[in-house]
């Protein structure tokens, strides 16, 4: 026992003289760094507000609510004291050689404390239950208190677990087993290159971190990502329209568009052939469509969610026609773009315009009443603070919508970067879904307020009459069109019993599907993955509690299930059509040149 125990120490407690040395030469290397990087950079005028995201007005009424009831706030210290007092007797008693329980244990599937050091070293151990138990005591606490608005007491939460998320022992050199056991190894060589990382991040992003997630050399649009073979048939100031290259010898007659949200690119939908929807769909003898959004600068600052509506999708249903002689189209919308298509098709009720005979919906959001944890950053203050910004510039950068849908998921999408890169010093894995992560657009400033305002904060789309689109005021409840609605059970971005509203407002059939896992990987789950479920119900109650109690699981993809339900609405098989050969000109390859420009280097 004493020999194991020995092992473990030595395994992962460093020795101070040698320690004192590396630090040194770390110290020494590290300032000649810092000095160059700073050399490099120019001094930027005007000023920033401190608090743009007005979190300090939440916490301090937070502060004002708890010490109205000192009680609470006693009894949780004590509770938290209690903790300490058991973890202090556990760790004695694995000192002395006993097998004991953790007092606190990480979530499964935790991989900050997946080094064997944090269960296997009594020191680590400790630190690891130390900060799991202050982290749920923190994060209980303030989720106790009483008084505070809705908004306010998300927020409140949204943001203590972003701290207590930065303050993992994980995230630090001398509390993180793995890093200390390479900082000896390598002689601090880890430390040096992971400086050398975080000023490269640094500049990448002007003076802002610019975490890298991927190797970006090893990835091209058109190259070895988004290659299904396919032309640009229509474009305009909003979008290119590319048409893909049939498979199969007969397509269905009615052919499919694809709305995917701009606020990044549809190429998730194309990542790779192995797990592409619209390779997948091309195989199936669909017609595919899709709009590629183009990334937009200070010249389209202008340009409103009635333009998007104008020269997106309804442009491209024309263009559509004129490709394939066929008036009616099955059209798909991703998330914000399927925010557009039901907006999209309440303008088109009111106009007597019936071009789309099926709707399909993949995780859109269309009622905000609980719009899920991106409305932290959703009210007043922070939209005037963001209006303000847009309004310099015209748009809002790419790099500030990638960092907010990653803080959602910080762990993933931040700290474990900060480790590998910065403490470990190592470079990215190439991964293509984090490379399209980080390939991030930009917003026009008119349309970006528009829908942040009208929908997020006011909730207007599922007001009959709320929202005037080109002169004509909208009403879901008209919208008659059979629907087919995919929502995922983990999704962070659009919570799926939110999504589920849609089924309530809808005057035609709907048919609800929930899969497995969250916004990305639910959606884009090839049959052939043998991954997740998904679950089906044929009646749509109004509780979506009510309906997934009443559901069946299905294992593996839904996609089977999509295109039995949209085949019958697509029309009998005819010979395959091939881009050009309609009223429409080839203007270049697919994926085409808009979904090329960056936004990172213009920023």
């Amino acid at each position: 026992m004493a020999e194991q125990q020995g092992a473990s120490q030595d395994q992962s407690t460093p020795n101070p003289a040698e320690w004192s040395r590396t630090m040194a030469e770390i110290a020494e290397k590290s300032q000649k760094l810092v000095t160059d990087w700073l050399e490099r950079q120019s001094e930027e005028n005007g000023t920033t507000k401190l608090d743009p995201l007005n979190v300090g007005s939440a916490f301090l009424e937070m502060t004002a609510r708890m010490i109205t009831d000192p009680a609470k706030v006693v009894q949780a210290q004590m509770n938290l004291w209690q903790d300490y007092m058991n973890l202090w007797q556990s760790t004695t008693r694995r000192l002395l050689g006993d097998e004991v329980d953790p007092v606190a244990a990480p979530e499964r599937g935790d991989r900050r404390f997946s080094d064997p050091a944090w269960d296997e070293n009594q020191l680590f151990d400790f630190i690891k239950q130390s900060y799991l138990l202050t982290a749920r005591w923190m994060q209980s606490t303030v989720r106790d208190v009483e008084g505070l608005d809705d908004k306010t007491s998300k927020k409140v939460d949204f943001y203590t677990r972003q701290f207590v998320d930065a303050m993992a022992p994980s995230n630090f050199v001398m509390t993180n087993p793995e890093v200390l056991r390479v900082t000896l190894e390598s002689g601090g060589e880890n430390l040096v290159k992971g400086l050398r990382n975080l000023l490269e991040d640094l500049e990448r992003g002007k003076g802002n971190l610019a975490i890298k997630m991927t190797d970006y050399e090893a990835f091209e649009v058109g190259e070895n990502i988004a290659v299904t073979p396919g032309k640009v048939v229509y474009q305009n100031d909003l979008i290119q329209l590319i048409q893909y290259e049939p498979t199969t010898e007969k397509a269905h007659k009615v052919p499919l568009l694809i709305i995917p949200p701009w606020i990044n690119k549809f190429y998730i939908l194309d990542l790779r052939p192995k797990n592409s929807f619209i390779k997948w769909a091309v195989e199936q003898g669909l017609t595919v469509f899709v709009i590629s959004w183009v990334n937009p600068d200070e010249a389209l600052a202008e340009k409103t969610f009635e333009d998007y509506m104008q020269l997106g999708p309804l442009a491209a249903l024309d263009a559509v026609k004129e490709a394939t002689g066929v008036a009616e189209a099955n059209v798909i919308g991703y998330c914000l773009g399927g925010t557009l298509l039901a907006a999209t098709l309440a303008y088109m009720a009111e106009k007597g315009d019936k071009r789309v005979k099926s709707a399909t919906y993949f995780t859109t959001m269309t009622d905000f009443t609980e719009a899920g944890e991106l409305g932290v950053f959703i009210d007043e203050e922070q939209l005037t603070a963001l209006e303000q910004d847009m309004e310099r510039k015209g748009y809002l950068e790419g790099s500030h919508m990638a960092t907010t849908f990653n803080m959602l998921r910080a762990n993933d999408l931040i700290w474990s970067f900060v480790v590998n890169n910065y403490l470990m010093g190592k470079d990215p894995f190439p991964f293509d879904l984090l490379y399209w992560n980080s390939d991030s657009t930009r917003m026009p400033a008119a349309m970006h307020s528009f829908y942040l305002r009208r929908m997020y904060q006011e909730n207007l789309l599922v007001q009959p009459g709320a929202i005037t689109l080109s002169d004509v005021p909208i009403d879901l409840t008209k919208v008659k069109t059979p629907t087919f609605m995919l929502s995922t059970r983990e999704d962070h971005i659009a919570p799926w019993k939110s999504t589920y509203a849609l089924t309530q407002h809808l005057s035609g059939p709907v048919r609800f599907v929930l899969a497995a896992s969250g916004h990305i990987a639910g959606v884009v789950n090839p049959p052939a993955s043998g991954k997740y479920s998904h679950w089906t119900n044929d009646k749509n109650a109004k509780d979506p509690e009510v309906w997934l109690r009443g559901a069946e699981e299905h294992a593996g993809s839904w996609w089977p299930e999509w295109y039995k339900w949209v085949a019958r609405k697509s029309g009998a098989k005819i010979a395959a059509r091939v881009p050009g050969d309609g009223e429409l000109e080839v203007l270049e390859d697919a994926p085409g040149s808009y979904v090329k420009v960056k936004a990172a280097t213009e920023d």
